[in-house]
């Protein structure tokens, strides 16, 4: 007799395993890993999710004590190789089992029991997309020769529609009222048939030039090279992860097609993670001409019903590319061979909800799983990377760094230009746009080319800056800017917590601390206003396009905006982080960033890996077709190693002194930074369950060498939606699992209803 161990949809981690259950009969062909079922626990029904099959059942519990599968809900969603990922992802995240399984289901899938009051019963709620199935009718060869009675107008009418070819059921009622009935009795004579037909929602086209994948003559050494190391990866079948370093147009894209043929002709699938969904269309388009039906996309600007269509496809066996975002990962592909994340460094793979996890950590985990090769492709690799890749090992796998640092064809890359503002200021300039960013925009105008324009604006905290030198009031314990609060008229830094008075630091609503310029200000402009002021300097005849959360909110916003882009003689493509990297425009000559200091003074430990990232990204827009592209910088930290490294080309100016710095500070790539996070609308109760949780960690890792816990600290955003937020910081050994030690804190804390808390291992918002 079978037995079924369930993981019960209850978001709790006081269930921190899986429950058994007795497979009745009737039951055994349809209970199987991977399948929602309903139980009984607790006197009340409950949904769960089969994670595996044993054939005894628990020790020590007599079979007729073990309670039955009471219904099965759903068919298979995961393997049992996943059903390991999931259990890993709890104890490494610190989530709740069922969270960690939700992102393997059937996209739509709600399977909930819920009641409407204390007093009212359970009832089961069932919400799930599925299949869309349509009628199609067609002559059979009998039928084309049936001649109808003189008086069977109706059939003599559908058998006319018919001869042209098959009609969907649909189609043809609504052509032909009534004909349902026709078809009914044409069908038991013979004369026609009727087939169900699956329908695919979401599987629309895009113009995009670039959504193409002309295979090169010929590789450079570099591609030839990665290739090399890739196929050797996955042959060795033990989740060897190779990091192709390749400069901004390198050809990464051509080697991930390579070497997914390479596996395609193995037997073996592959998935494809990209950063942004605005690459979606390009990348897909690029995928499907060279694999063709083959391939599904999936990411969250899809409907419900169009991600289980993809979805679904992939648990067929019908597609072998998978093609996404984040949660791609979690596709039902079998026989997975490579597994690709693009643009790894991307902050956008690590989840800001439970289970919050890393989709590259998820990845590595998952490819030695399943003895499948890690792939991750950067022109800017992250430091966790470059770090692992520095020892030639990780977690008991090879990591091997190979270098791309050509453009195929010759082509080079583009000129970069750092413009000081604090020079166009004091010499009288007033405008968004410096001197030599109008003077080549004119450039491009005159030429009929294509221009982009970055506005760098992530990030929500407001800094104050002067406009003549570029000071930004810093902490003196934290070399952090420090955050202008304007409820409260003060400066505070986020990192340690203190916090200034306007009037007590030298007064920055009047004069900058460090030359004294009344021109202090809170910086930021919107791309509104700069699109504004865009208009009035070109002519019209050139088209603006604007690119920013405002205009790709709805459907399919992202591709429609960059097909009118890139079908426009002479263009400026306008936008936030979402343009700067992946897009390939031929026709871009000059790329602009209109203010590159945004995220550079954020009070973030990253904030100068983001701001190199994010420039050298969006510098390798330019002059990827035959004429040499230049890029303009607009800055008032001119001398900054980020930006001379982007100046130069040379990543080291950067990372020699950023690494030095992190090494001093034991933060990440050297240490594991977790966020431990409360909140609720009560003030003192949250305060006093922070303090509790801190000083449980501190107990805990009083004697562990490698160990450091900052705080408790008001959180940078220190209220949302009314309520008050702080955080614990705690840095951990490269080699320790923070999570389950800090899971038992809080759980040993025990933290009130009311009062929420997360805990983000390996955290990249530290608000």
């Amino acid at each position: 007799m079978p037995f079924a161990s369930v993981v019960l949809d209850i978001p709790t981690r006081a269930l921190e395993s899986a429950f058994d259950y007795r497979v009745p009969a009737e039951f055994e062909a349809s209970c199987l890993v991977g399948t929602t079922v309903l139980v009984e626990f607790s006197h009340r029904d409950v949904v769960g999710y089969v994670v595996a099959i044993k054939g005894e059942p628990p020790e020590d519990v007599p079979v007729d004590r073990v309670l039955p599968v009471k219904r099965v809900l759903a068919e298979p969603a995961f393997d049992k190789v996943s059903a390991r990922v999931a259990a890993w992802m709890a104890r490494q995240y610190a989530c709740a089992l069922p969270d960690a399984i939700r992102p393997f289901l059937a996209p739509g899938q709600t399977m909930k029991v819920r009641r409407d009051g204390d007093d009212q019963p359970w009832y089961l709620v069932v919400e799930r997309s599925g299949p869309v199935d349509e009628r199609w009718v067609s002559l059979t060869e009998e039928g084309r020769d049936f001649r109808p009675r003189a008086n069977a107008s109706r059939q003599r009418q559908v058998l006319a529609a018919l001869a042209d070819g098959p009609m969907r059921m649909a189609e043809l009622s609504a052509t032909l009222p009534g004909s349902s009935s026709v078809v009914a009795s044409l069908a038991r004579q013979g004369v026609v048939s009727v087939e169900e037909h699956r329908r695919l929602r979401g599987m629309g086209q895009t113009s995009l030039s670039s959504a193409q994948a002309k295979r090169p003559v010929e590789l450079t050494k570099g591609q030839k090279d990665a290739l090399a190391a890739i196929d050797e990866a996955r042959r060795g079948g033990r989740g060897d992860v190779v990091l192709v370093d390749g400069v901004t147009g390198s050809g990464k894209t051509e080697v991930y097609l390579d070497a997914i043929e390479s596996a395609l002709a193995e037997g073996q699938g592959a998935i494809v993670l990209v950063p942004e969904i605005s690459l979606t269309a390009q990348t897909v388009g690029r995928f499907r001409s060279r694999f063709g039906d083959a391939v599904a996309i999936l990411h969250s600007r899809l409907s419900a019903g169009e991600r289980f269509d993809q979805w679904d496809l992939v648990r067929r066996g019908q597609a072998k590319v998978v093609v996404g975002a984040r949660s791609a990962l979690f596709a039902p592909l079998s026989q997975v061979g490579l597994i690709i994340i693009d643009e790894e460094h991307e902050g956008s793979y690590k989840q800001d909800s439970s289970p919050r996890y890393h989709a590259r950590e998820v990845a590595a985990h998952m490819a030695q799983e399943r003895g499948c090769a890690l792939v991750l492709g950067s022109a800017t690799p992250s430091l966790e990377s470059l770090e692992r890749c520095g020892r030639g090992s990780w977690g008991g796998v090879s990591w091997t760094r190979v270098r791309m640092p050509e453009r195929p064809g010759g082509a080079q890359l583009p000129r970069v230009r750092v413009v000081d503002m604090t020079q166009q200021f004091a010499s009288g300039g007033r405008s968004i746009f410096s001197a030599p960013l109008r003077e080549a925009l004119d450039q491009v105008v005159e030429r009929r080319q294509k221009a982009v324009l970055l506005l760098n604006r992530r990030g929500f905290a407001n800094f104050l800056m002067c406009r003549e030198c570029g000071a930004v009031p810093e902490c003196p314990h934290c070399s952090s800017a420090l955050t202008y609060h304007e409820r409260t008229h003060s400066l505070v830094c986020h990192s340690c917590g203190r916090s200034w008075p306007v009037a007590a630091y030298p007064n920055p609503a009047a004069r900058c601390p460090n030359c004294g310029s009344p021109y202090m200000a809170a910086y930021g402009v919107g791309t509104q206003r700069v699109e504004d002021e865009l208009r009035m300097i070109l002519p019209d005849d050139v088209e603006v396009i604007r690119m920013d959360a405002d205009t790709t909110r709805s459907k399919n916003a992202h591709q429609k905006l960059l097909e009118k882009f890139d079908g426009a003689e002479c263009a400026v493509l306008l936008g936030t982080q979402m343009i700067a990297k992946g897009l390939d425009f031929p026709e871009v000559t000059l790329v602009g960033v209109i203010n590159a200091d945004t995220t550079l003074k954020l009070p973030d430990f990253r904030a100068a890996e983001r701001t190199y990232d994010l420039l050298e990204q969006v510098a390798g827009r330019a002059g990827r077709g035959e004429d040499r592209g230049q890029v303009i910088i607009q800055t008032y930290w001119a001398n900054h190693p980020a930006i001379q490294a982007v100046l130069r080309h040379d990543r080291g100016l950067f990372t020699r002194s950023e690494l030095a710095d992190r090494e001093e500070g034991n933060y990440p790539p050297y240490s594991r930074l977790t966020n431990v996070i409360l909140w609720g609308l009560r003030a003192d109760l949250v305060r006093q369950y922070t303090d509790a949780v801190a000083a449980l960690v501190r107990r805990e890792v009083k004697n562990k060498p490698g160990w450091e816990v900052l705080g408790p600290a008001d959180c940078l955003k220190a209220k949302l939606k009314d309520r008050v937020r702080r955080h614990i910081l705690i840095k951990s050994p490269l080699d320790a699992e923070p999570g389950e030690l800090l899971a038992r804190c809080v759980k040993e804390a025990k933290v009130p209803r009311g009062i929420s808390v997360a805990i983000d291992v390996d955290a990249q918002n530290l608000g």
